[in-house]
């Protein structure tokens, strides 16, 4: 058995489910996968140190997220937790000043739902979030390249961010399609070109790299997910780019190895 791709993505906000071309990329993109087996999702919006594993029964979603209608804090996805996928985790990421902590209660956020929805429907995959330890790009790399083993075992890794994302810089941009702002742009492209050349080490310094890096991450926790995507598919030829274009002027590039 091949190993299963692993993934980037662009998680949007909750309006996504509302974006008809969007969800069908999403939609199209799972269709062309194999099945999982579980899912293993490191998203942008859980910070903790040490690595800390989520709940791996049903929980409650955590609705990370304000000033939006009601209707969208009232979205469910019950998809079956993951204890068998949490205890291959523990025992990857056993050794010496990596111990890894537990949050039972802590539910699937709007970095992990949001994308599952579109792309797993039914919920019928066992799913596990667990935590980014750091913001550092080559820890981020290294834990990615830790986790690879899962993909031997049919399980899908999805780094849950934004590849471009400064909420506070964007001006009006014309709708979900709308010409985007020029940092947002210009970030984008270097990146799409770095990722096609299998260029990871000046992705991962991308902060001295990238133009106009400071505006497109002036915080990089929506970024960093893709390290880990990267260090799990290491050995895999460059990451080929599935989704593209831009969301409110935010570019939503998402990319697969494998």
């Amino acid at each position: 058995m091949s190993a299963t791709p692993v993934l980037y993505l662009s998680h949007g906000a909750p309006p996504l489910a509302d974006d008809a071309t969007w969800t069908r990329q999403l939609a199209d993109w799972s269709a062309g996968l194999p099945k999982p087996k579980a899912i293993l999702v490191i998203s942008a919006h859980w910070e903790e140190a040490p690595l800390t594993v989520g709940a791996t029964a049903p929980v409650p979603l955590v609705y990370d997220f304000w000033g939006f209608p009601e209707r969208y804090y009232r979205v469910t996805y019950p998809a079956p937790g993951a204890p068998e996928l949490a205890a291959k985790v523990r025992k990857l990421l056993h050794g010496p000043g990596t111990g890894v902590h537990e949050a039972p209660d802590r539910g699937l956020d709007h970095g992990a739902y949001v994308p599952l929805m579109e792309m797993y429907p039914d919920a019928d995959v066992p799913v596990l979030q667990v935590s980014m330890p750091s913001l550092d790009p080559h820890e981020l790399f290294e834990l990615g390249r830790k986790l690879k083993p899962l993909r031997d075992e049919g399980v899908l890794i999805i780094g849950s961010g934004f590849f471009t994302h400064n909420l506070s810089a964007l001006r009006q941009v014309g709708g979900t399609d709308g010409q985007p702002p020029l940092w947002s742009a210009e970030f984008d492209q270097w990146g799409a070109e770095r990722l096609h050349a299998g260029d990871v080490d000046a992705l991962l310094d991308f902060q001295r790299k990238a133009p106009a890096a400071g505006l497109a991450h002036p915080r990089i926790e929506h970024f960093a997910p893709l390290f880990v995507t990267l260090g799990a598919g290491v050995d895999d030829a460059a990451p080929r780019t599935v989704i593209d274009g831009y969301w409110y002027g935010l570019a939503k590039r998402s990319i697969q190895l494998g």
